[in-house]
């Protein structure tokens, strides 16, 4: 047997994997590193974060990736030079944790790799009746081990995409593994660049676990900033935004997008929801004329509304529900405060810190189990559900 073959035979019956999970979202504020010991898989999965950090990216990162960022004509050689570039660049990130740490890569079972999102093209937005669904992540995997040294797993929406899904959200399956409840409804909501949520029925079976995008979160706010106010790159503490006053005339223009009103499952990216969607809204709206802080106002209510609108429509449909929220948008004090005030008695949110995880290190924490289901699970069962498909994700790349 292939040394590589007994060495996956091994970590698969291991009763527990260090694993460290590795997550850049479509802010790209930082690569999420939590390094985690996972015990068990499936229902019987249990899991401690020994630590945890978020590793502010080198200066130029994020224009470098602007350049093929959510764009449909991009220059073909930066795209690809992009994808070991990035890889390359979140192994060494990976090992000035460690340094850091001092954890020694020999310690490390595993890495678990989302990548850094470029495009994300569900069939129903591409709209292309020859192509299926369709996403990119980018920080190829290889380069992740053999810079690092440790067995990666990477790559998790293609087999996603694969078996009919949409290749997002892949929270569900994650969440469901560690966070569901038979003593409450729960809704994980995750407050990134998109907002998603995760509904959690009280005692419910996988299958019925239903994941979403709602719309965006902080991904027109921090574009807005960074066009309007560099070199500040997000609205910290909500400073800018709370000078403004809400455009009813715009909000209403931005509610309008057919996206908010398709039934769950469902899936967009900042493809969708850009400032070119909001200049064409402000067009619409004849509100170009709008003070930049009267904008950045109306971006923070139409996040609100659309988040609170799905919450409390989960809450009419089963009961009370409560809501333990993550992301960036956890930490936007106007956006929390305008979610709260839009709720009914029925929805009570909560910082997922309440259920024992970093709400930081969630997304991270969330890759690192997938990886354990690749190297030691069983097939993820919604066979009911087709947004959810019954696979197992990720390819394995060796370090040598």
């Amino acid at each position: 047997m292939h040394p590589h073959i007994e060495n996956l035979v091994r970590l698969a019956d291991k009763p527990t994997r260090t694993i460290i999970g590795l997550m850049s979202g479509t802010s790209m504020d930082g690569l999420d590193v939590a390094l985690c010991d996972v015990t068990g898989f499936g229902s019987n999965t249990a899991i401690t974060v020994r630590h945890f950090k978020t590793c502010a990216y080198p200066k130029g990162y994020q224009q470098r990736v602007r350049e093929v960022f959510a764009k449909r004509q991009v220059d073909l050689q930066h795209l690809t030079v992009l994808n070991p570039w990035i890889g390359k660049l979140h192994g060494q990130l990976v090992n000035e944790c460690l340094a850091q740490w001092q954890v020694s890569a020999e310690d490390i079972d595993v890495i678990a790799s989302h990548g850094q999102t470029v495009f994300h093209c569900p069939q129903k937005q591409h709209q292309l009746p020859d192509y299926p669904n369709a996403t990119l992540q980018i920080g190829d995997g290889c380069h992740v081990a053999v810079t690092t040294g440790i067995l990666t797993v990477s790559d998790f929406r293609q087999k996603h995409v694969a078996a009919g899904g949409e290749g997002a959200p892949l929270a569900a399956y994650g969440d469901y593994l560690y966070f569901s409840s038979e003593h409450e409804n729960r809704v994980l909501l995750n407050l990134g660049g998109i907002a998603n949520i995760t509904y959690l029925g009280k005692g419910a079976a996988m299958g019925d676990t239903v994941c979403a995008d709602i719309g965006p979160s902080n991904t027109m706010l921090d574009a807005y900033v960074q066009h309007y106010f560099a070199p500040k790159y997000f609205d910290k503490d909500s400073e800018l935004a709370m000078q403004g006053s809400v455009s009813r005339a715009l909000l209403k223009a931005l509610l309008a997008h057919p996206y908010l009103a398709h039934p769950m499952p469902k899936t967009t990216g900042p493809e969708v929801f850009n400032l070119d969607f909001l200049r064409a809204c402000q067009t619409q709206s004849s509100t170009l004329a709008l003070q930049h802080v009267d904008v950045l106002a109306t971006l923070t209510e139409f996040c609100a509304c659309s988040v609170a609108e799905q919450l409390n429509s989960l809450a009419l449909e089963h009961g009370n529900v409560s809501v333990y929220a993550s992301g960036g948008g956890l930490h936007n004090p106007l956006l929390m405060a305008r979610i709260n005030e839009r709720l009914s008695a029925d929805v009570k949110v909560y910082s997922l810190g309440n259920l024992g995880i970093d709400p930081d290190a969630k997304e991270a924490v969330l890759f690192a189990l997938l990886a354990n289901e690749t190297l030691a699970g069983r097939p993820i069962s919604m066979s009911h559900n087709s947004a959810m498909p019954n696979v197992s994700m990720g390819k394995i790349s060796f370090p040598d």
